[in-house]
């Protein structure tokens, strides 16, 4: 089994929900539920890393592990490496990258993100699964992302990808035929090494237009190997609705 270590980014701003790593979910902040969640896996260590000190005391009231970062960051990624730095973690450890809003995120998961970018041989590999619905497709904020013969993404996009041109022209709301659409999973594993050196890469044209910063590493030629979940995960937080639907969950275990 692959070692490695689960970096939690978490900040309190938060334009749809604000305040919502904090937010209460059956008695712990949901950052604290997203950490004990990832302490089920099989990670040597999980450590958020966040720029509040009211997200640092929480943590601390509940036993997480938490770093405090700057609160310049842009995204999740450089957080995790100036994290990293700090907690003086090896080069060649694994790191997986756990969002801050997915309390229900399956330990499996992450297991096999982490194994994945052992048994590929890269620097950095995250996850997808197969998207069956047409309107997901269309949906700007379904991140769509395709894959070569070697399961490495050839490129993540915000449209529709591949595009059912056929279909399209014939005004059919189809799927493609030919090969699965992939929903794009917000997980990701990288060496610590790499975290580093991705703070020194120029931010790309595609990453901005596209607001995907996963598309920074495509840009400068480093293959991203991804594992094709067999289900869709559940759902994070990012709305008042989605915290509802989470603290219900929380409420029947």
């Amino acid at each position: 089994m692959t070692e490695f270590v689960v970096l939690i980014p978490a900040r309190l701003d938060s334009s749809r929900l604000p305040g919502k790593a904090l937010a209460d979910i059956h008695g712990k902040p949901m950052v604290v539920r997203v950490a004990e969640q990832a302490a089920k896996s099989k990670a040597a260590r999980v450590v958020v890393a966040t720029d509040h000190p009211d997200i640092q005391t929480a943590c601390q009231a509940h036993g997480v592990e938490v770093v405090m970062t700057s609160n310049r960051h842009e995204s999740g990624t450089t957080r995790l490496a100036e994290a990293a730095a700090a907690l003086k973690l090896p080069q060649h450890l694994v790191v997986v990258n756990v969002q801050g809003d997915e309390p229900l995120i399956a330990p499996e998961l992450i297991d096999r993100t982490a194994e994945v970018l052992v048994e590929n041989n890269v620097q950095m590999a995250t996850a997808a699964h197969e998207l069956h619905d047409f309107d997901e497709l269309m949906n700007p904020n379904a991140v769509k992302v395709v894959l070569d013969k070697n399961h490495n993404a050839i490129y993540f996009s915000r449209a529709p990808i591949p595009y059912p041109r056929d279909a399209m022209r014939a005004g059919k709301r189809e799927m493609p035929s030919e090969t699965a659409v992939l929903r794009h999973i917000g997980i990701y594993a990288y060496r610590v090494g790499f975290l580093q050196r991705y703070t020194e890469m120029s931010v790309s044209p595609l990453e901005t237009i596209e607001s995907l910063e996963q598309l920074r590493v495509l840009w400068h030629g480093y293959p991203i190997a991804v594992e094709t979940a067999k289900e869709a995960p559940a759902a994070g937080v990012d709305t008042q609705e989605d915290l509802d639907r989470v603290r219900a969950v929380f409420q029947t275990v």
